[in-house]
């Protein structure tokens, strides 16, 4: 089945490149370009029929930009290479999302080996030795690190390295 994710008027196909092309909105503005006024609406008609078609065979979907930030902030953390690039705001270096500030649940474990549960269901264990107390901290600030890896610190506290478990 192909797949195509729009993001704020800019579609992405996943799938058969072939029917990408026909299902569009390229297709849609190419229209614009056309002076006859008859013409113009039967390139219109014939264009978002294709997209109405497809979006009712389940083969195009509409995402918008909350949706696409919070599929970010839900998988911060770990690498996802099947989903688009674009679908996680990474079309260039300066939309990639670099950090998140998450409220605790609750934390487990002594002093070097915390594993941290955020409310919104990730799970976080430290990964360095760094000797931090579990005072019942209310919001973890997760942010990436050096090579890929990630860091974090409690209520602004000291910084230190996790690993994300789920």
């Amino acid at each position: 089945m192909t797949r195509i994710w729009c993001i704020t008027g800019m579609i992405l196909a996943l799938g058969a490149p072939a029917l990408a092309e026909d299902i569009s909105t390229d297709a849609v503005y190419a229209c614009t370009a056309i002076e006859d006024d008859a013409e113009r609406l039967a390139c219109y008609d014939g264009a978002v029929g294709r997209l109405q078609a497809a979006e009712a065979a389940g083969e195009v979907t509409t995402v918008t930009r909350k949706e696409v930030e919070q599929v970010q902030k839900d998988s911060f953390g770990f690498s996802i290479p099947s989903l688009p690039s674009l679908m996680l705001g990474k079309s260039d270096g300066d939309a990639n999302l670099k950090e998140v500030v998450q409220p605790v649940k609750s934390i487990r474990g002594k002093r070097g080996g915390l594993v941290i549960y955020l409310e919104n269901g990730q799970i976080w264990r430290q990964i360095d030795s760094k000797q931090l107390r579990n005072n019942g901290q209310s919001e973890a600030q997760i942010y990436e690190a050096a090579l890929g890896s990630y860091k974090m610190k409690l209520d602004g506290g000291l910084a230190f390295r996790v690993e994300r478990v789920k």
